[in-house]
Formats: structure tokens, sequence, C-alpha cells
């Protein structure tokens, strides 16, 4: 998509110039033909009609009818965003004026609005499995698990007691760990032993790890959860001190009452696991199963064991799905589905009981109760969770792990055998966490009044006996911001270092990272034959970087993605590679970071930068707005959510950007509580 809002841009000017001077805006099919066609024919062809010279794998010529055109939201999308952020006309075009961008925007609107309103295939409820993460909670959820069941350095943050979101406030101080990157975080003794978890799912480009068309299962993958399953059971420390259902459900009662007690707690549990009513037929063939291993002389406890892990390797336990309806329409979600798709997003599990209770009395899709439910569940210690996955892949923390800077340039970067980096990318989380528990405004991630930030780094390292250095658990407090080139995320160390390279600032990546992360606008790759620059330059080179990144910009097919990139990533050149301010570069030359956002916002500096991003906050608001929608329904957004996205903003803005008020209207949407599911597409699980 994003490519062809590039590829797109002088044909789409043109287009709409054209259309405005006739005083038509493909209001009927003889406009197209009258028009559009054959200014495809005379402005376009060149690069996307000509034989071999096909960019973008769009031939426009062969849009030969305007229902063509209609059946291509995302193409009439690409083009108001192009005029929205003034992308077009280009600069080295004529204007357009304001009354005539504004009527261009109301009547492509309306053509969106007409596209999607006639679109027969919706977005598909992807069935798709659990990610590992996800895994881990369900199963901690589902036994009362009181420790992790494996290892998951995806976590990038430890919580030593500081996480209470129902005080409504975070604390002065508090203690972390960091996970990847910490040896001894790594060693992580609140697990059950002898439990390891399956390959880590990747991040999606531009997304996150809880895409639905991303979560498939190969027979390998399948192989391994019956592995896993087996691991957790057999676990030397799977015992009555670790899991908090052990009484409940795997002690034995009495020899006479052995089946009633198995299908009595089978049924619960079960509904539980596989978060909907159970059949008849599919409890009878469970207690079968615990009976089977009655029968060959095994314990009780040892046969609900291995009946744990039969549900644990159900795909009814680690597949998401839902009903299939009859005809093409946008349904409803019934209330269990209601109750999955919102312990998935807020807590990366399983619905608990009270969830569960109210969709079997059919009432949790009420708003009044839903809105009850959702307050409830933000003010939950599971709330965590969603910390802990969203934040980081939304600003794409994980960069920083691959981050090495020079040790000769940057010496204080470095500490013993552990890199600062080893704390720096907690600061953005804390942050995160700050805003979401006191809910703050949404602002604040561009620029807050406060920040987190460790003691000195004496505290940060204490020797042991034997003279060795050794990490220990640092303290960050909460500070008080006099100076805003800190405060929010896009200026901290951590966002600094990810986008830099190991001697020198890449602008054009942070420039890229800000695009996608702030504005949800990710650029296209850049063409192949475009030499990187060097990391070092000589000594004698007087040119500032910006003098040096001249030519990328003289290049045609590289000048349109430059003009939005290019002022956000110059923006922050005050920054170097590990984020320290500077005013100079080291051949003496200033830092020149002044800059144009959107074509109308000047800066000269980072506060004027982080100004003309407020002036632009809801364009912040939809971009962000998108990427929390997105995680919510594990799927990429698209045209066809676009009414859903402008109801969520226009909502959270009367509700002063409030990061709560967010999250519920995000839930409240019609792309949350409904489901596009037609049952010739759905694949039911067994």
């Amino acid at each position: 998509m994003i490519c062809q809002n590039v590829i797109f841009k002088k044909c789409a000017f043109l287009l709409l110039t054209m259309a405005f001077l006739v005083k038509t805006l493909f209001s009927a099919d003889t406009n197209f033909k009258n028009f559009i066609k054959p200014l495809f024919q005379e402005s376009c062809q060149r690069c996307h009609g000509e034989k071999d010279k096909v960019k973008g794998k769009v031939n426009l010529l062969n849009i030969n009818e305007e229902s063509h055109l209609l059946n291509n939201p995302e193409l009439i999308e690409n083009i108001i965003y192009s005029i929205e952020d003034e992308e077009m006309p280009p600069e080295d075009e004529p204007q357009l004026t304001e009354p005539q961008r504004q009527q261009l925007l109301s009547s492509l609107n309306k053509l969106l609005q007409t596209s999607i309103n006639s679109r027969i295939t919706q977005p598909t409820t992807e069935l798709h499995r659990m990610n590992r993460f996800q895994y881990n909670n369900a199963v901690q959820d589902l036994l009362g698990l009181k420790v992790d069941l494996f290892s998951l350095p995806e976590k990038m943050m430890r919580d030593y007691g500081y996480f209470k979101p129902a005080t409504g406030k975070m604390p002065s101080s508090v203690k972390v760990g960091s996970r990847p990157l910490g040896k001894s975080q790594m060693i992580d003794r609140q697990r059950l032993g002898g439990v390891f978890a399956f390959p880590q799912d990747l991040r999606a480009e531009h997304g996150f790890d809880n895409r639905g068309d991303h979560l498939s299962l190969s027979p390998l993958l399948l192989e391994s959860f019956l592995k896993l399953s087996q691991s957790i059971v057999n676990s030397k420390d799977f015992n009555k001190e670790k899991i908090g259902i052990w009484k409940s459900f795997f002690a034995a009662p009495d020899k006479d009452t052995y089946k009633v007690e198995t299908e009595k707690r089978l049924q619960k549990f079960l509904t539980r696991a596989f978060r909907q009513p159970i059949d008849t037929k599919t409890l009878d063939n469970y207690v079968s199963y615990a009976q089977s291993h009655l029968a060959t002389g095994k314990s009780f406890e040892e046969s609900m064991k291995e009946t744990l892990s039969a549900i644990l390797a159900s795909p009814r336990f680690f597949y998401y799905y839902y009903q299939g309806i009859e005809n093409n329409q946008s349904t409803p979600l019934n209330d269990y589905e209601l109750a999955s798709r919102l312990a998935l997003f807020l807590w990366g599990s399983i619905p608990d009981d009270t969830l569960l209770d109210l969709a079997s009395k059919g009432i949790l899709h009420d708003k009044a109760i839903l809105k009850q439910q959702v307050q409830r569940m933000l003010n939950d210690y599971k709330l965590k969770r969603f910390c802990d996955s969203f934040a980081s892949q939304w600003m794409q923390l994980e960069r920083i792990i691959s981050s090495t800077p020079d040790k000769k340039e940057f010496p204080d970067f470095y500490f013993a055998k552990y890199r600062k980096s080893l704390y720096m990318m907690l600061e953005p989380l804390l942050v995160f966490e700050t805003i979401l528990i006191e809910n703050r405004s949404i602002l604040d991630f561009i620029d807050s009044d406060f920040t987190y930030q460790m003691d000195a780094m004496k505290d940060w390292y204490l020797k042991n006996p034997k003279g060795k250095l050794i990490p220990t658990t640092p303290t960050f407090n909460r500070i008080e911001l006099n100076d805003r080139r800190q405060g929010g995320i896009i200026t901290t160390s951590a966002a600094m270092t990810m986008t830099s390279g190991i001697s020198r600032s890449h602008p054009i990546t942070r420039g890229a990272w800000l695009l996608t992360v702030i504005f949800n606008d990710p650029p296209p790759p850049p063409p192949a034959d475009v030499p990187p620059l060097p990391e070092k330059f000589a000594i004698d080179d007087n040119q500032t970087l910006r003098e040096r990144f001249s030519e990328h910009r003289s290049r045609s097919d590289c000048k349109s993605c430059h003009v939005k990139i290019d002022p956000l990533g110059f923006a922050l050149e005050n920054f170097d590679a590990v984020g320290k301010w500077r005013d100079t570069y080291p051949n003496g030359r200033k830092v020149d970071s002044y800059g144009v956002l959107n074509k109308k916002h000047k800066f000269t500096d980072i506060y004027e930068f982080k100004d003309a991003i407020l002036k632009e906050k809801e364009a912040f608001l939809k971009g962000f707005s998108k990427h929390l929608l997105s995680f919510a329904l594990g799927r990429e957004c698209r045209a066809i959510d676009t009414p859903v996205i402008e109801s969520i903003v226009q909502n959270t803005i009367k509700r002063d950007y409030k990061m709560k008020a967010l999250i519920e209207e995000v839930i409240l949407s019609d792309a949350f509580l409904n489901k596009y599911n037609p049952i010739n597409k759905i694949s039911h699980v067994d």
C-alpha cells in the first residue's frame, strides 16, 4: 500500500487537478471515460503503461472502467493521504488553493465511502494459533501457575513489584530488570524446570507478532506443541506449591467418586480452556481418556496430568477461531467470542471466570457492562502483558539489541561486558506504562514533563566477594523535566541509538522510524542501486550530514520519499549515535536541524519540532489508533477500516486524548465487536 502511495503521486495529482477543473469527481462512468482514461494515456503511460516499465506492478491503462477504481479503496485512500499531508502536488508542481484542496478531500472521502459500502469482501477474522507469549499466559491463567511457563526474552522488562494499575499511579521509584540483554536476567528461576518454548513468532513488518495470517501451524510446530504439553506435566516443578488449582483439579477425591468428580472438574476446566460451553461428546471423550489412564493403574493425579497434557496440545486450546456465518455480511461476535477477543487484546490470554460468566448470561455485549469490564481489566495486574507486548513492538525496541556503537568513539556506552542499552530500553517502556496506568494524554508520547532515569552508574554494578563485576537490579527514579529535549519517547537514548550506526547518526533511519511509529506511514525500502553513505568520513571532510545526503535527494526515484523522511530525521540530528546532545559535528560544523513538517510547520530545533508534531496531533492519534486496532484485531488495518478509525479518533479527541479512553473506543468500535467469517472460508477446529 505504501509503495502505491509513492508510485501514484504524480499521476494522482494530475488526475485530481483535471477532475477539479472539469468540476467532476468520478461522479459517473462517463467522467472516467472522457477524462480519467485519456489522462492515464497522456500522463501516466511512461511509468504505468509502457511495456516492461510498469512501476509497482500496476498498469493504470488496465483500469478501463470506473468500477475498477471503486474496487480499489486502498488507492483512493492513498490519494486522500497524499493530499491531507500536502505531499501532493510535489514542490515543483503548481499548488492547489486551500478551497480546492478541501473540496477535493471532501469529494474523495465520499468516493471512498461509496467504495467501502459497495465492498462485498471484508477483512476476514483469521483462524490463528496463539503465539508463544499468549500460550505462556493462557497456561498460567488456566492452572493458576505462580511462575512463568518458560523463559520469554521478548518480554523486555522484568517487574519487581512496581506495576499496580489499580492504584492509577506509577511509583516515584521502580526496580526493573532487562530480560533480552542481561545474562542474569535470562537465567529465570521463576519458571517450570525442563519446559522449553517453541520458536519465537516474529513481528510482522510494520506490525505485531499476533497477526493471524502469520500464525500458522506446520507439522513440525504441531509436534512441538505435543512435546511441550508433555514437558509441562512432567516438570519436576509441577506440584501443589506452583499450581494454584492443584486442590480443585489434581488432588484425588474419594475413590468411589472418581468418575463423577472427573466429569465435574473437566466440565468447568474445558469451558475455561476452550473459551466456550463444552458439548457432551467432547466432555465424554476427555472423561473417557482420564478413565483409561486410571484403568492402567495410574493414580488420579497422574491421570489428570495426562488429560491436561491432551488439553494443552489440542488445537481447540491454542487456536482462536470464530463461528462461521452463512452470508457475506459482517456479524456481531457472540458473547464468548467477545470475551476471548477482549482477553487476548488486553491480557494476551484466555478469559477469566468473570468474563465467561457474563458471556454465559448473554450480557457481555451490553454497552454499560462491557465498559465496566474494560475498566476492570485495565485495573488488573494482567495488563502488564499488554505493556510487555504492544509497547515494545510498537516502538520497535527489539532493534536496540543489535545496536553496537563503536567502543573507541563511545567508550562510556560500555561497562565491563554489558552494554548501556541494557537499561536504555527501559526508559520508553516505563514512560508508556505511566501514560497507561495514570490515564494520561497520548500526546505525552511526543512531549512529556516527566521520565524515568537510572541512578548513577556506580549503583549499576556491585562487586561480589571475588572482585568480579556483576549486574544488579537497577533503580529508576521518576524525574520532572524542565528541558524539552527530553520527555516523550522520540528523543530517548533508546530511540536515538537503535536508529544509528556504529559511528554516526542515521537521519534517514530516524525519519523512517518516526514515519512508521508516530504517523503509521512507513516508507518503502530504498532502491537497490542506491549506495549507503559510509559510517566514517575522511578527516578533512568539511560537510554536514545533510550536505552529504544531497545526492540521494537529487534522484527522481528517491526525492518523493526524502521529502517526507528528511525533515523528521534531521530534526533529531542534535542527538549523536548514542543519544547524547551535540551542537556541532566532529569537524566543527554546526548541526542543522531545521525543516518543515507536512509543508506547513517550520522548525529550527527539537523544541519547535515537537511543537510541529503536536500541531498535527490528530494525525498522530490516527496513526496510533491504527496501530492499536491492528494489535487488537490481530490483522492489518485496511482502507475499509477508515470509517472506524475516524470514529475512534473523533471520540478520543472529545475525551482529551486520554490513553484509556482510546483503548475503550477501540473496543467499542464496530471492527472490534463484529466478525466477517463466511462459513465456506472457516476451517472448524476439532
